[in-house]
């Protein structure tokens, strides 16, 4: 009987010790961009996707799908300089300065059987609503958006959509920082929706060259740190390229939050940082 029993205890102690992690082990990083192949980047454990048109579906020809896959676009255009592979460098971006990171992708961009797509606005706001509902479920740690507007409707937005105000107020509740790019139009009086909206932490780019914000980088209110502006990234067809703007320095500083951070709130962490410029700086 003894015997049985250690054979047992031996048995469960084996199961134990080859137990996968749990999510909560890991760092999650939602990102919410154009689009992704997960087959070429097996950190992305989740996908999702939005569009406002059937035309321009996501993979299963609606306008919503989740699972794996569905993040993924129709066609792969030859040139590497191509809109669309702007998710994937987003993406390489934030693996770059942390390659153990868990990414859930969603994507925001109808695409056309060709290639051609565009971001749509109201997708970007379902997919922080989207990221908001199932932030527990995937044990989500922050959120990176490279995505910015400054038209008139967009800027609206900032005070208006009260569904991007919402979600972006759930996820603070839940103690998860909302990082967006302030966007590259060089304005002195704007950000770009969605880092206008309260609760987003706007995202500018330092040039640690000369130490100076990026000439294009928005600089209105709502700009409330700054990160370096370029990182190398292993590109869709495995060459290597330098990643620049505000699109590369809010993924840079997402994924320096969740290595770096060991404070109860994000606001700690940012000032806990040299301030640059004004701006607190996220080194890398």
């Amino acid at each position: 009987m003894k015997k049985l029993f250690i054979v047992a205890l031996l048995a469960v102690l084996s199961l134990m010790a080859v137990e996968p992690a749990h999510a909560e082990d890991q760092k999650v990083l939602a990102i919410i961009d154009t689009a992704v192949d997960s087959n070429k980047i097996p950190s992305v454990i989740y996908e999702a996707c939005f569009t406002d048109s059937l035309s321009m579906a996501c993979p299963n020809k609606q306008k919503f799908m989740e699972g794996k896959g569905a993040a993924n676009s129709p066609v792969w255009p030859t040139s590497m300089l191509h809109g669309l592979y702007h998710g994937h460098n987003v993406t390489q971006s934030a693996l770059a300065v942390n390659p153990n990171l868990k990414v859930v992708f969603v994507r925001i961009s109808g695409i056309t059987a060709n290639g051609g797509f565009s971001n749509q606005p109201s997708s970007l706001v379902n997919a922080i609503k989207w990221v908001s509902d199932n932030a527990s479920k995937y044990s989500i740690d922050a959120v990176s958006i490279s995505q910015s507007s400054i038209s008139a409707n967009n800027l609206a937005a900032c005070t208006t959509n009260t569904l991007a105000i919402a979600s972006v107020s759930s996820l603070n509740k839940q103690n998860i920082p909302v990082f967006a790019a302030t966007g590259n139009d060089g304005s002195l009086k704007s950000v770009g929706f969605p880092a206008c909206v309260s609760g987003v932490i706007g995202v500018g780019a330092l040039d640690t060259k000369v130490n100076l914000l990026e000439k294009a980088t928005n600089k209105g209110p709502g700009l409330d740190i700054i990160a370096e502006r370029s990182i190398n990234v292993v590109r869709y067809n495995g060459t290597v390229v330098e990643f620049t703007a505000t699109s590369a320095a809010t993924p840079i500083a997402a994924a320096t939050y969740l290595t770096k951070n060991t404070y109860s709130t994000i606001d700690l962490f940012i000032n806990s940082f040299t301030k640059v410029l004004g701006y607190p700086y996220i080194a890398r």
